[in-house]
């Protein structure tokens, strides 16, 4: 399944045993990754970060601008009146933008507005307190509004950027160009759910006349519309009511694909401009993209691993580069699993997550290498892929708030361990198994991690460290690049067994799992060069070679007694025992 992904809202709050500090260890700070010269291998070279897209700026530009002239329609016109103000929120791209389009339509000018969040920004998770937006995935969402001005300005308008709570903000904004409607794209979970309402209600209380003599004026009704337009399927055009959504990955997908089409992408006007005459001197002009620095955080540069790069034409750039460019999409399927390299697997995630990137647009270039190039499994999976994103999306339309929760959408009755001893090691890539390890210090360094090696320490923290699956969420919410909360909690759900779909209770063998996906030890020797120097199969399985194990697996099949008989140790007595009632 899809292991992309704000967390849960302050209703039902449970009581950790224990509050992990919102700063992790200096060893642990999010790395930033310096870009380095651009390699076509799938495999980065030791010791050098490998950009993604690896497309330099010049040519990433140039693929963007080809993208955006193909979806420009000279014949669009425009028939409103007025001022339309644009709230950008996940959706930060021109290119299939409905909500833009529409406000393009319905007005005679436009006014694009993001709102730097401190509940996003500065914010702590909502039960272990870590940082809600880690520095990694700062950094790049600051590259992508950098990218989103200046494609607003190559379509005649521009970003105006605010700190500050968006329901505070939207009003004064709409208020001082006398807007008549606020466009957004609508979430699903319960934070920006709420974000919506007060943003509505907020508008409603906003007096604005129009037109006529003084004693003639007209009020207008300011209004907050909100568009759906995250998924690759309409939720409107689904077979079923979000309520009557099946709890079965597969039967959901097969209604869809029988059932259901993918709508087009939405056609741009030559020209999304101009922005409001009047009204921005009073608010302080466009104001300023933030810096990290300005958001109290900081990053170290990475040589190692991939470097992601913020924003819409990168994001076009990669489909660009991974189907047109490499020719990786034919393949997709048969190395999807990867977990080294660039190209083992498309990479579009953190694009999607922050909606730099449109998964219609992505349907419709596959749709069009199909008809191109070649149309096999490949082609058809990486639908596929796109398909669970939709389905986690409307699963937390459907079950709310319970998919933050300990026991999940089915309340499940489990005890857990909070033991900050215990997570602490998996947290920093220490537990005394190779693939844990690298997986951890991965995701540390770069903000990602393979869906692979997500699935592998998921498993390894809920079902052999017994530790309480929400702090693994939580850490991801920190740390990841793609993080979005559908998906994140969704596969997190899914993996500790309290999802919706029982099916999904598995547990994978770390020894079965590396012999598998790492047979040889590159992807744990690249992470961890302590173990270079060992044999090749025994990068996997150290023993005395590598640190102590900090759990004995719960099963291990007989692969590692020798490196059982040097860790043995007695199991914490608080480790959790299943109890599905």
């Amino acid at each position: 399944m899809l292991l992309h992904f704000l967390s849960s809202s302050a209703s039902s709050p449970l009581c950790p045993r224990f509050l992990l500090h919102p700063n992790p260890p200096a060893s642990l700070r999010l790395l930033a990754m310096s870009a380095a010269a651009s390699s076509s291998s799938s495999r980065p070279v030791r010791g050098a970060a490998v950009p993604v897209p690896s497309l330099g700026v010049d040519e990433a530009g140039a693929v963007a601008d080809e993208a955006f002239q193909r979806y420009t329609s000279p014949s669009l016109r425009r028939g409103g009146a007025g001022v339309a103000v644009v709230w950008f929120r996940n959706d930060l791209r021109i290119l299939d933008n409905e909500a833009l389009v529409r406000a393009w339509a319905a007005s005679e000018a436009v006014l694009p507005v993001f709102c730097v969040d401190p509940r996003v920004f500065e914010g702590s998770t909502h039960y272990f307190g870590f940082p809600k937006t880690g520095a990694l995935r700062a950094q790049f969402l600051i590259e992508c509004l950098g990218d989103l001005k200046q494609n607003l300005r190559k379509k005649g308008l521009d970003l105006l950027v605010r700190h500050g709570k968006p329901e505070e903000i939207l009003p004064s904004i709409a208020k001082a160009v006398r807007a008549h409607t606020v466009y957004a794209h609508k979430e699903t979970c319960s934070e920006e759910l709420l974000v919506e309402r007060l943003v509505s209600k907020g508008l409603e209380q906003v007096q604005i006349t129009q037109g006529g003599a003084p004693g003639q004026k007209k009020p207008l009704n300011l209004r907050l519309q909100l568009i759906r337009g995250a998924t690759l399927y309409h939720i409107d055009d689904l077979p079923f009511t979000v309520n009557n959504l099946p709890d079965v990955y597969t039967q959901f997908r097969k209604a869809v694909e029988s059932k259901s089409s993918v709508r087009n992408c939405s056609k741009l006007p030559p020209s999304l401009g101009p922005p409001p005459s009047s009204g921005l001197d009073e608010i302080g002009g466009w104001g300023t993209i933030p810096t990290l620095k300005s958001l109290g955080l900081s990053v170290t540069k990475s040589e190692k691993g991939m470097h992601f790069i913020g924003g819409e034409s990168a994001a076009l750039g990669r489909v660009h580069e991974y189907f047109w460019k490499k020719d990786q999409l034919k393949v997709y399927k048969e190395t999807r699993n990867g977990m080294l390299g660039p190209d083992y697997s498309t990479k579009f995630s953190p694009w999607l997550a922050s909606g730099s990137l449109s998964p219609r647009y992505i349907c419709e270039e596959v749709k069009r290498y199909e008809k191109q190039r070649v149309a096999n499994d490949s082609t058809y999976w990486v639908l596929f892929e796109l398909i669970w994103r939709d389905y986690f999306r409307f699963l937390s339309a459907k079950y709310g708030n319970s998919i933050f929760h300990l026991g999940g959408p089915r309340k499940v009755v489990s005890k857990w361990s909070q033991d900050q001893a215990l997570f602490e090691p998996w947290r920093e890539g220490r537990t005394g198994y190779p693939l844990i390890d690298a997986n951890m210090r991965e995701l540390s360094a770069t903000g990602f991690m393979s869906n692979r090696g997500r699935q592998i320490v998921c498993s390894f923290l809920v079902r052999d460290m017994g530790i309480d699956w929400r702090i693994g969420a939580e850490w991801f919410e920190t740390c990841l690049l793609d993080y979005d909360p559908a998906s994140n909690y969704g596969n997190w759900t899914y993996g500790a067994g309290v999802g919706n779909d029982p099916r999904e209770d598995r547990y994978f063998s770390i020894p079965k799992q590396a012999k598998t996906y790492d047979p040889e030890g590159e992807y744990v020797s690249y992470w961890l060069p302590e173990l270079r120097s060992l044999a090749k199969e025994r990068r996997n399985f150290p023993g005395a070679s590598y640190i102590r194990q900090i759990v004995p697996l719960k099963f291990d099949g007989g692969n590692q007694k020798k490196d059982q008989q040097f860790n043995r140790q007695r199991r914490p007595n608080n480790m959790y025992r299943r109890q599905v009632k």
